[in-house]
């Protein structure tokens, strides 16, 4: 009887219901991780196109207030040396610039970018 005990002990694991479970649980949890980091990837494409759209307003500004009024485009902008690179359109933004105001925006907007 002693030898049956000890050769159960030996014989114990897990079952496949305690595996399953454990499972679903992980499963669950790299569910929330990729949601989470989804999120994070929107408000930093919100918060890139906010500055990209700051940045032309203040190469257009500096462009102005040297020549007395706005440069052409943006890559007027780049090779006067007000911008270093015209901004990158990749991130599901696109920066418009209107080069008889000055007035530069996004399409979209950046606040419904992260949305």
């Amino acid at each position: 009887m002693r030898r049956s005990a000890l050769r159960r002990t030996a014989d114990a694991g897990f079952t496949l219901i305690e595996l399953l479970i454990v499972i679903v649980i992980l499963g669950i949890l790299a569910a929330i991780v990729v949601l989470s980091v989804s999120g994070i990837t929107k408000t930093g494409h919100a918060a890139a196109c906010k500055s990209d759209v700051e940045t032309v307003t203040t190469a257009s500004e500096a462009y102005y207030a040297q020549n007395q009024g706005y440069a052409a485009d943006i890559p007027a902008l780049v090779t006067a040396g007000f911008l270093h690179s015209a901004p990158v359109t990749t991130n599901g933004y696109t920066v418009n610039y209107n080069s008889t105001t000055g007035a530069v925006t996004s399409t979209p907007v950046c606040s419904t970018i992260s949305n």
